[in-house]
């Protein structure tokens, strides 16, 4: 009997230490990365689809998101080491190459191709031309971001000149623009998706135009990382962007509807209907790149942007900020 509980004892010694070293051996090995993401919105469909999809964690990746709200947090959390990856406006990694800082962000990944807001009025206008927003008010976003100087550079196109034929307010945060709008601020409104459809669905606003579609293609959201982290961490930056080409590759080859459903893990409030008509929204205007290659030519122009608007005193360089190492190898090796 004695040998009996001496053999039950050790098999439960033995149960007790097996557990959790399985456990713990399968949790290492993936290995952490904190994205710090400038919003969520379905803008960013491959970027969730590439999570929910289990595509960071084919890549051996576990993906700590945290929402920034705006470029400069993005950008401050991960010259902080706060974040390893920011996903924000190119512009950011532009102000702090210019600043002289040695340790530097640098763009290694391109997600979106366009503009992803939307104008939204306080009345349904089928028939909307931009001539009527002359002496108007539109809640456009932090000065000096990327949503912003797009807007800028639509209105100027069309040959209406903030300040003078429109004002465009700046001092309303990314995330208290919706709240402003609704609460009587401005005739007019720059919103990314589901807000913008959400509004719609309240009778509280109503999308009459796609500024991306006005402004041609930009590089507008990237991920970008320290110099010094990239340096450190190639093999890992590889494995990140091999994640967001396979969620590339994966909404381009499917429907709204499945889009929809795939990211609706990372929209729970929001209602199915309204995630399959913005995914559906954002195919129409190609709001999506298809591979994560960041061109020379779209990085000018983002630039140009940049000086119309009068927030660039010099152009930074290219070939320094921006490496397509990891997004030609992902295009080369992944598929799906």
């Amino acid at each position: 009997m004695k040998k009996f509980f001496r053999l039950l004892a050790l098999l439960v010694i033995l149960t007790l230490v097996t557990i959790p070293f399985y456990g713990c051996s399968t949790q290492s090995e993936l290995t952490q990365i904190r994205l710090n993401e400038v919003t969520r919105s379905v803008f960013y469909a491959p970027l969730y689809v590439a999570i929910n999809q289990g595509f960071f964690e084919e890549e051996g990746i576990e993906l700590i998101v945290t929402t920034g709200e705006g470029a400069d947090k993005v950008m401050t959390a991960v010259l902080a080491g706060q974040a390893d990856i920011g996903f924000c406006g190119p512009e950011a990694s532009v102000y702090v190459f210019n600043e002289g800082r040695d340790d530097y962000a640098v763009n290694f990944a391109q997600l979106t191709k366009r503009d992803g807001s939307f104008l939204v009025a306080r009345e349904p206008d089928p028939n909307f031309t931009w001539d009527k927003v002359r002496g108007s008010t539109i809640i456009g976003g932090r000065k000096g971001g990327v949503p912003e100087m797009t807007l800028e550079y639509v209105l100027k196109n069309k040959g209406i000149m903030p300040g003078k034929d429109v004002e465009v307010l700046t001092n309303i945060q990314f995330a208290l623009m919706a709240g402003a709008f609704t609460g009587g601020t401005g005739d007019y409104v720059t919103l990314f998706e589901p807000v913008a459809s959400t509004l719609e669905k309240n009778g509280s606003g109503y999308v009459v135009a796609s500024i991306g579609q006005e402004s041609g293609e930009i590089p507008y959201t990237v991920f970008s990382a320290k110099k010094s982290y990239m340096e450190k961490n190639k093999e890992l930056i590889q494995k990140f962007t091999n994640a967001i080409y396979k969620g590339q590759l994966w909404v381009a080859n499917h429907s709204p509807e499945e889009i929809a459903q795939a990211i609706k893990k990372s929209f729970p409030d929001a209602d199915e209907g309204i995630l399959i008509s913005v995914a559906k929204r954002y195919k129409e205007i190609d709001a999506w790149a298809q591979t994560p290659h960041f061109t020379e030519e779209s990085f000018n122009r983002l630039q140009d942007v940049m000086e119309l608007a009068g927030e660039l005193e010099k152009r930074a360089d290219y070939s320094k900020l921006v490496t397509n190492e990891f997004a030609d190898k992902a295009v080369e090796t992944v598929k799906l």
